[in-house]
């Protein structure tokens, strides 16, 4: 399930960044990229440059980044800022956009390749809030009610928990015949869909059909991404939000629960500022 950071993971992650930031001498702003994988921080780039993120990160810790790195660059001390660790009772979640709406023939199954052409910001009192308004940002809105089609490549407890809870809220669920063999072996109702080669009606059908309001497909290998390409390219060109990974698939069930249940309006920048505490 996805929560905010083991204090664990925090304590490696401040450690490695500290450490690589002093090697590489780094003045001003750097970029770095972790991964968390079976309990172990790896780290993937690490960048003596700003990045994308700076202005998005400035915004939810209400610290002028940017402005602090140039005056460093320029001969101050950290000693002269005066900065200090404060808590952040919110969360801020960061969703990159991509042009796939503009080439629907592209499979949107991302790699290492930096495909995205802008980045958006949600903030709220919880995570599954955040990532909701995040995705409504960046154009790709869950939906409250109607369908779920899942066809998965992992066959794990995780898939069982995203089954269970999109039928706690409401949601139908169809299925690939693997996909579905398995939750009900698992005890999760879900109805059959054929693939594109199993005949029709199959899912390609279903999307231009608007029976399906969600699409979950994750592919396992560069053979079933050819395989199942089909199946996200059919709902960017109907406009169907899709989920590429099932880390993702749990945050929307969180996302998608938590928008029900919110009952405030629209919150300013400076009033989540103010909440944060020293």
């Amino acid at each position: 399930m996805i929560t905010r950071g083991a204090p664990k993971h925090l304590k490696t992650i401040t450690d490695y960044t500290t450490r690589i930031a002093r090697e590489l001498k780094v003045v001003g702003l750097m970029n770095m990229q972790y991964a968390i994988e079976k309990d172990k921080v790896y780290v993937l780039e690490a960048n003596p440059r700003a990045s994308r993120t700076v202005p998005l990160v400035s915004k939810v810790c209400n610290v002028s980044m940017a402005r602090l790195a140039t005056e460093l660059m320029m001969g101050k001390k950290l000693a002269d800022l005066h900065l200090v660790r404060r808590k952040i009772p919110f969360f801020g979640v960061k969703e990159s956009v991509f042009p796939f709406n503009m080439f629907p023939e592209v499979d949107p199954v991302l790699g290492p390749e930096m495909r995205s052409t802008g980045e958006v910001l949600g903030m709220a009192d919880s995570f599954g809030l955040a990532f909701c308004k995040a995705q409504e940002a960046a154009k790709s809105t869950l939906p409250k009610a109607g369908t779920v089609l899942l066809s998965v490549a992992e066959k794990d407890e995780e898939l069982v928990y995203i089954g269970r809870e999109f039928q706690r809220l409401g949601f139908k669920l169809r299925a690939t015949r693997g996909t579905q063999e398995f939750l009900h072996a698992k005890g999760v109702a879900a109805e059959v869909i054929n693939k594109q080669q199993e005949g029709r009606p199959n899912i390609t059908d279903a999307i231009a059909n608007k029976e399906i309001q969600l699409v979950v497909n994750t592919p396992a290998s560069r053979q079933s991404q050819a395989d199942d390409s089909y199946i996200r390219k059919a709902a960017i060109r109907c406009k169907v939000p899709y989920i590429t990974t099932l880390a993702a698939a749990v945050a929307s069930v969180k996302g998608i629960a938590a928008s029900r249940a919110a009952s405030s309006g629209v919150k300013s920048l400076q009033s989540y500022h103010r909440e944060i505490g020293s």
